[in-house]
């Protein structure tokens, strides 16, 4: 018998309607697959404002409405045929695909599993014309219809004759949640075009056109929540013919879970492990333990340079050149994490612990480091750390207030200006600074803001002098694959940076004779494995930057003023300064906030003046 046919069975061509019903699974899974394929038809078709109506969480029906360009008279049965597209010729097209449907299923599929009704008008005709099916077999030929401009779609009883697919639909309101999530995810990328829903006659939201930078705050308000928009930055760079531009959330305002995270290419949300990874990568040493960064950021590129024919619900995507879109991404954010600052922060303050509009900020100690006992408590260090070894830099630290100039404000001067921190004013049990500034009052964790302080000194000695070699006692030998053995060879000028001493001994066997000085300690064999993975997988690693993050973090948060350590108010004032000049400084090595703002308005409220 030959493999792969059933006995008694023989090899015959599939009926159009059951390939029909086949694509179905692959690109409607419930009635949210529905509104994206038809909204992105609308899309595609020019539409300026879209409409979608649903009841029963759109497995009852499902209308989307556009005033689009709409479908000539003699073309809609073509439009309900399998695999016919106006957006793609030939080949070329196909490479650099710039609309977002192409494929010419969507609609055909959709109709061989509901009763489906098409009414559409192009500008300038006498009447619309409307076409209805039901499980893919029309009814009639396309009739006349009033309808002005544009394309009505309504999907009625999805899944009714497919009864095994119906019973994975869950319940009215989980099923509208999804749907409600389509529309969202589109009306962050196509701002020009207005989206109005309703659920079951209620409307539940209504996004109009949003063609300036104020009104698209508000759309992207709307749907991330008010407290997102006060607690992100507006971003916008551009390198490598490559732009990545939109709203980065401050690590303060993180997440528990990966639920607002908002990545497109090109118009186009996708969910992709490179992209996630570069995104991570730029938020590394400021997020706190076990939290997820929120974003709306879109990447712009040639279409030739990306393939979005990965999978047949476009959500992947291939780029032609993964390694220049990682780095891109990772060092754009990373550098506008860093220069984050109390003096350019566009949220003066804004960066309180707060996480999200619908969940609780996470419960954080102000210090829970203990005082260590007969130990003079480290100082802030000068402006120019005189050692460079990374022992010696703590000892720096031993000299409280050395070198530093008075920076209280002149008797009878306006309070604060010109310092975005403002100047002490007094301290709180030892673990808090009070400042004033011109916009109120200003709190600051001492010791997380010395840490923060602490470890970008450490960081940028480490990166001036580079990553030493540490060579082995003992050179440890290891056996890997014969693609990782070949990285060893063909890759040595990296391996040497990154401080690693490897030779290949044989086809699938490598010497380990030299690790990264600062991380002698560490298990040579797990990190040279970690960082060939890595080569393999991404063509880089930070694997050795990362740990060697990790160990300076820990030295720094050692080296830090303590709590319940008096200072003056030149110390206080002096470490507010450094605060406004040290990258990253809104966190602590751990992602905790490192100071926070209180207006004159907030604190009136408090006290109910005016009321």
């Amino acid at each position: 018998m030959q493999e792969g046919i059933l006995p008694g069975m023989s090899i015959q061509q599939l009926p159009p309607q059951l390939i029909n019903q086949i694509a179905a699974g692959e690109v409607v899974e419930r009635p949210a697959s529905v509104a994206k394929e038809l909204l992105e038809n609308s899309l595609d078709a020019g539409a300026r404002s879209i409409a979608v109506d649903a009841e029963a969480g759109g497995v009852k029906r499902l209308q989307v409405r556009d005033d689009g360009r709409g479908i000539p008279a003699d073309e809609i049965p073509l439009a309900l045929a399998r695999h016919a597209t106006s957006k793609i010729r030939d080949l070329d097209d196909l490479e650099r695909v710039t609309s977002m449907g192409f494929r010419g299923e969507a609609l055909p599929s959709i109709a061989s599993v509901s009763r489906l009704t098409l009414t559409s008008a192009v500008e300038g005709a006498d009447s619309g014309w409307r076409y209805q099916l039901d499980g893919g077999h029309p009814l009639a030929d396309p009739q006349p219809y009033p309808h002005p401009s544009g394309t009505t779609i309504e999907v009625c009883d999805l899944f009714y004759n497919v009864p095994a697919r119906r019973k994975f639909l869950r319940t009215e309101r989980t099923e509208f949640g999804h749907l409600e999530q389509v529309v969202e995810r589109l009306a962050l990328s196509w701002f020009d075009v207005g989206f109005e829903l309703r659920h079951n006659q209620r409307q539940s939201l209504r996004l109009p056109p949003a063609r300036d930078r104020q009104a698209r705050d508000r759309r992207v308000a709307s749907v991330c929540g008010a407290p997102f928009i006060e607690q992100s930055v507006f971003m916008d760079e551009a390198g490598a013919e490559l732009r990545l531009w939109g709203w980065l959330g401050l690590p303060t305002f993180s997440r528990s879970q990966m639920d607002m995270q908002y990545f497109y290419v090109n118009g186009r949300m996708i969910r992709d492990k490179l992209v996630n990874h570069a995104v991570r990568q730029g938020y590394q040493d400021v997020l706190y333990h076990g939290r997820h960064p929120a974003f709306v950021l879109h990447l712009e590129l040639d279409p030739t340079r990306v393939d979005v024919n990965a999978h047949p619900t476009k959500h992947e995507v291939r780029f032609r050149d993964s390694r220049l879109v990682h780095d891109f991404i990772y060092r754009t954010i990373k550098r506008v994490i860093a220069e984050l600052t109390p003096a350019s922060s566009p949220t003066p303050g804004a960066t309180a612990p707060a996480v999200g509009a619908h969940e609780p900020p996470p419960r954080m100690s102000p210090l829970d480091l203990p005082e260590t006992a007969g130990r003079r408590a480290p100082a802030f260090a000068p402006d120019r750390p005189a050692p460079a070894a990374v022992a010696e830099q703590l000892a720096g630290y031993q000299a409280l207030a050395e070198g530093i100039e008075q920076s209280s404000p002149p008797s009878g001067a306006e309070p604060a200006v010109g310092a975005p921190l403002g100047y002490a004013l007094a301290q709180l049990h030892g673990i808090y600074i009070l400042a004033e500034n011109q916009a109120g009052l200003v709190l600051v964790d001492m010791h997380a803001a010395h840490e923060r302080i602490t470890y970008e000194r450490m960081k940028a000695i480490h990166h001036e002098s580079g990553l030493r070699s540490q060579p082995l006692l003992l050179p440890l030998t290891i056996s890997v694959s014969r693609r990782e053995a070949d990285l060893v060879e063909s890759r040595q000028e990296l391996l040497e940076k990154l401080g690693l001493q490897l030779d290949r001994l044989g086809p699938e066997k490598i010497a380990i004779r030299g690790v990264p000085a600062l991380l002698r300690e560490a298990d040579a064999e797990a990190l040279a494995r970690d960082v060939l993975a890595d080569l393999r997988e991404k063509g880089g690693s930070s694997r050795v930057e990362e740990a060697a993050n990790e160990l300076l973090s820990t030295m720094a948060c050692h080296g830090s003023v303590r709590a319940n350590r008096k200072l003056t108010l030149e110390e206080m004032n002096a470490l507010l300064r450094d605060m406004e000049a040290t990258e990253r400084s809104g966190q602590c090595n751990h992602g905790r906030p490192t100071w926070i703002q209180m207006s004159v308005d907030q604190l009136d409220k408090l006290f109910m003046r005016g009321q």
